[in-house]
């Protein structure tokens, strides 16, 4: 599989992540069996989070690793925490470390290889993160950090207490939610694309040397399902199964294959938990898109445009 950087940290990981936000859904047995042949296909970075499935995601792959102890040094763990479902976000230094604590538990391990702040907590002290990043670092329980859904300023302003350095920002990314382009291309202009929503995060990160991880990389905007096959993006999916066809590819891989062109090197977070779409979106990982087929692919989406 393609490999992509991990932040500054001079470490390489996998294009591809297998998002575990859905690995409650199956039975241990079938998680055990997905995530094994995951491992085996070259998907060896794993993404999580506490509030998947209410810890029980993180339970189940821990029932793996205790299973299987050799996949420990085989993979990349990471999570995320600060959302207190329904109720508010958390980032204060005595619940990240409590949540790590966590996290650890359930998953079956003495450290997580890398840990995201899940979503911007309004009241956050980054003094409060920056002590809790240098205990779990201490203790040898966390190795990376980054972020999760934030922008350009309110990483600039953890930087400013944080001594690690900001690994990856997890942001939403998709073909039809493409802010993170298109307001780039149509600076200057009075259309709907050119509003900055995100303070021009994805130029920052590219500053900074972090790493964008995609995540609902097969989604509409505002939770509204997939593109993929849905009756209203019917131009983008004419488009994809014919780039796809022109590289082997499915529609599903085709769009993964858009993300993984972009010269920042994201990452795709893939939430699929069924093992041949997976193959599919791992196999896009060595297909590079020329320059026409990907603008090929953003301009039949609705909205975009090339001002």
């Amino acid at each position: 599989m393609k490999q992509v950087k991990f932040g500054s940290s001079g470490i390489m990981v996998p294009a591809v992540a297998v998002g575990c936000m859905h690995l409650s859904e199956l039975s241990q047995e079938a998680a055990e069996s997905y995530v094994l042949e995951c491992v085996e296909n070259g998907a060896s970075f794993f993404d999580h989070a506490d509030i998947y499935g209410k810890g029980q995601c993180e339970a189940i792959f821990g029932n793996i690793l205790t299973k299987h102890p050799e996949l420990r040094d085989r993979i990349f763990l990471q999570s995320k925490c600060g959302i207190i479902s329904g109720r508010m976000y958390n980032l204060s230094k005595d619940y990240i470390v409590s949540s790590v604590d966590g996290i650890l538990d359930r998953l079956k391990t003495d450290h997580l290889d890398a840990l995201l702040l899940h979503r911007p907590d309004a009241l956050v002290e980054p003094e409060e993160v920056a002590a809790a990043f240098d205990q779990l670092e201490q203790q040898g329980k966390v190795k990376y950090f980054g972020v999760s859904n934030m922008n350009s300023m309110q990483m600039e302003l953890l930087r400013k207490y944080v001594h690690q350095p900001l690994a990856a920002d997890q942001l939403q990314f998709s073909v039809p939610v493409a802010n993170l382009v298109s307001q780039g291309m149509e600076v200057n202009m009075d259309s709907a694309g050119s509003f900055d929503h995100d303070g021009s995060v994805l130029d920052y990160c590219r500053l900074n040397d972090i790493t964008v991880q995609a995540w609902s990389p097969f989604q509409k905007a505002n939770w509204q399902g997939t593109f993929i096959d849905a009756p209203d993006c019917a131009d983008l999916n004419r488009v994809l199964e014919q780039v796809g066809a022109a590289h082997h590819m499915s529609k599903t891989a085709a769009a993964a294959a858009w993300i993984m062109r972009h010269p920042s090197g994201m990452q795709v977070i893939a939430g699929t938990t069924r093992i041949s779409r997976m193959k599919e979106i791992i196999a896009a990982s060595e297909e590079e898109l020329t320059r026409e087929e990907w603008y090929q692919i953003y301009l039949s989406a609705e909205g975009h445009i090339l001002p």
